[in-house]
């Protein structure tokens, strides 16, 4: 263990708040976060590019909300194939191939997005854009962790920085992945992406013992010394295996092959996204994708093993684009299918786990693959995987820079795991019925049915666009219930009756404690410029308290409104208890009034200051007053009957992430005090304030 002012080879460590290990997605999404709120951040990954083609392609409801809340959805939706629809294909009673129904991809009316496609890379891109444009954290490639410590005496001290990590650089020939060539028919070679497969053995150890045999900058190490370490680094996590934690679960006999191809086919919903069983030759997705291109996911049903035992791995030397393309022609028959063009394949086995933990001493945290492994048909994998850091970034952040208690960052595994535990639960079972071979009818027991099928399919789709995400009581959840339950077991709740608060559902039914908020259009008072809330909701890391004020013309509302801004901006507020000693006014909170008077009828001053704060240099804010009202082009948002808020208005409090954290009374500043109080630190003392 290298001491706080330990020298190695006369350097000192270089300090670092946040050391990512792994530049996917996942890792990517923490470093998003740690650029947009000021955290100094060093990435690494062990290969020595970016991702260009293949890999993960779904961007569910929710992800391209996030998306939008950093500034760069735009790019995706433009970009992307957008999903609007799904056929269902099966064998008749003759077993040849029909289409038997349609259903909506994406469930109307759940969001402002729809679920759509787009290569990894290009989404990997759009985060290093954003990343660079704000800060100067940048990916350093070919360079991978090859010891990790942590001194777990000092995991508590906030000041403190217990994990050390070596880090040792490859040459540019071990950080490129040794890979299969697969050949287009038009003669051009493609490579394949079977080394980050699940069929692939782990590569890390033999990195690290080529690369103690070279010389030069590819037989450098350096030590860094991080408050937090994130091991964002796939399914063959090497910080997961550091810390002894395992992934627990069980793979099937189900191989699948996957080929990007512009096809050459009569299948005439090869544009749609479809799901085909054939009547004996295993099952095919279909993706239509961005480019021409269309994915398949393809069900190998002839493939040959490495050793006898139940556990024996897939032998990839037989998995070629030619064996997936043979497999698909007999799933698709009688329809022809071929390509001229192939951009990118792999093959993987379907395989369900869990890890034991997400996090060591809340210092250590695993995030996406490292953590959950399942089948990507339901387009779940990435999106999950960049969900994780989304919910962890704001957390480290916020404790980083001492706004919060460490204990917030118990959240993290209770909520995570619990969405992976549920996950697995919804994958095993979809997984199943997708590879199942259909009923050829009722009395056959061992296939599936294609109504169950359906339903799952339909039932899956809140889930799978994650806007289904309920995350359970706990310090920064003020709902009824028992955090342990409610979570993956974990208890993270409220155990000092002082900072104890409870919502109150009935203030605002259709806005869900624990769910992100609901989005819909509302009105700048100033201006009449229509938004939607979401679009109010940067991620930027802070705590959002909107006051639904409804109607202010009426003097009991208007007397309310007066009460709590009052409040609000009185010296001891927890506004100014919880924001750093010469910082703005909207550093850690931002405090956001939504009335529904005629907007005519009201003026920005009529409100209190705090909602309108004002600065020397930029004047009057003008951007934290709404209204629900009739927009001159885009209609009425209809927020209160949307969001079930009667007229006496309510309070609502939105984490960072966007999830509602508290919804109550809308003058209930005691109770905003007592919810924030416990978690948040003052700037003075560096601990949590003890009420009086």
């Amino acid at each position: 263990m290298v001491a706080p002012n330990e020298t190695v080879n006369g350097v000192q460590p270089e300090k670092v708040d946040v050391l990512i290990v792994g530049a996917g997605p996942a890792g990517l999404m923490m470093a998003e976060w740690m650029a947009k709120c000021g955290i100094k951040t060093r990435i690494c990954d062990k290969r020595g590019t970016k991702i260009f083609n293949g890999q993960a392609d779904g961007l569910q409801c929710r992800t391209l909300e996030i998306f939008d809340s950093f500034g760069f959805g735009h790019r995706a939706w433009i970009e992307s194939n957008h999903m609007l629809e799904i056929c269902l294909w099966n064998p008749d009673k003759d077993g040849i191939i029909r289409r038997s129904d349609r259903i909506p991809d994406t469930i109307p009316g759940i969001s402002r997005f729809q679920q759509v496609v787009l290569h990894q890379g290009r989404i990997e891109r759009f985060f290093l854009d954003s990343i660079e444009s704000c800060s100067d954290i940048r990916v350093e490639r070919g360079v991978m962790p090859s010891k990790l410590e942590l001194n777990q005496t000092l995991v508590e001290d906030n000041d403190a920085y217990p994990i050390t990590v070596t880090l040792r650089h490859l040459s540019e020939e071990e950080a490129t992945p040794q890979q299969q060539t697969g050949t287009s028919t038009n003669g051009t070679s493609v490579m394949d992406g079977l080394f980050r497969s699940n069929i692939a053995p782990d590569d890390t150890q033999d990195l690290l013992n080529d690369s103690a045999h070279l010389n030069g900058k590819a037989n450098t190490e350096e030590v860094i010394q991080a408050k937090y370490v994130l091991g964002a680094d796939g399914a063959h996590s090497w910080v997961r295996n550091q810390l002894g934690f395992k992934l627990e679960g069980e793979s099937t006999d189900y191989i699948w092959g996957v080929l990007d191809i512009v096809p050459i086919t009569d299948f005439p919903d090869i544009r749609m996204r479809c799901a085909i069983h054939s009547a004996s030759a295993g099952s095919v997705m279909v993706i239509p994708r961005e480019n021409k291109l269309v994915r398949l996911y393809i069900q190998l049903t002839t493939t040959e093993k490495i050793g006898d035992s139940a556990g024996a791995r897939v032998d990839r030397s037989k998995i070629t684009p030619q064996t997936i393309l043979q497999a698909a022609q007999r799933i698709i028959a009688p329809y022809k299918l071929d390509y001229r063009k192939l951009d990118w394949w792999t093959a993987y086995q379907i395989g369900q786990r869990v890890g034991t933990q997400f996090s060591s001493h809340e210092r250590i945290f695993l995030a996406g693959d490292a953590v959950h492994t399942h089948s990507p048909k339901a387009g779940q994998g990435m999106n999950v995987s960049m969900q994780d850091a989304y919910n962890l970034g704001w957390k480290v952040a916020n404790v980083v820079k001492g706004i919060a208690s460490r204990d917030i960052l118990k959240t993290y595994q209770s909520e995570r795991r619990r969405i992976a535990q549920d996950l697995i639960a919804f994958d095993h079972r979809f997984s199943r019925l997708f590879s199942g071979r259909p009923a050829k009818d009722v009395m056959d027991e061992e296939g599936i049915s294609i109504q169950e099928f359906k339903n799952a399919f339909e039932k899956g789709n809140m889930f799978a666009s994650g806007i289904a995400v309920d995350y359970g009581s706990s310090l920064i959840v003020a709902k009824q219930g028992n955090s342990t339950d409610q979570g993956d077991g974990t208890d993270v709740g409220v155990h000092n009756p002082d900072y104890q608060v409870l919502s109150i559902p009935t203030l605002a039914t259709k806005v869900e404690v624990g769910k992100r908020i609901p989005s819909h259009k509302i009105l700048n008072q100033s201006d009449a410029r229509p938004s939607h809330l979401h679009e109010l909701l940067r991620s930027n890391g802070r705590w959002r308290i909107i006051t639904f004020a409804g109607d202010i013309r009426d003097p009991v509302q208007a007397a309310k409104l007066k009460n709590v801004g009052t409040k609000l901006a009185a010296p001891n507020s927890f506004l100014k208890r919880f924001t750093p000693s010469g910082g703005r006014y909207d550093d850690v909170f931002e405090v956001l009034a939504i009335h529904n008077a005629p907007r005519t009828q009201v003026s920005f001053f009529d409100f209190p200051e705090v909602y309108r704060n004002f600065d020397e240099i930029e004047g009057w804010d003008y951007w934290k007053i709404f209204v629900d009202g009739q927009s001159y082009h885009e209609g009425h948002g209809q927020i209160y009957e949307n969001l079930g808020i009667g007229p006496a208005g309510c309070s609502v409090v939105l984490r960072p992430d966007q999830y509602v954290s508290y919804v109550g009374p809308m003058d209930a500043y005691d109770e905003l005090d007592k919810f924030f109080s416990g978690f948040m630190v003052t700037q003075e003392k560096g601990k949590k304030v003890v009420l009086s």
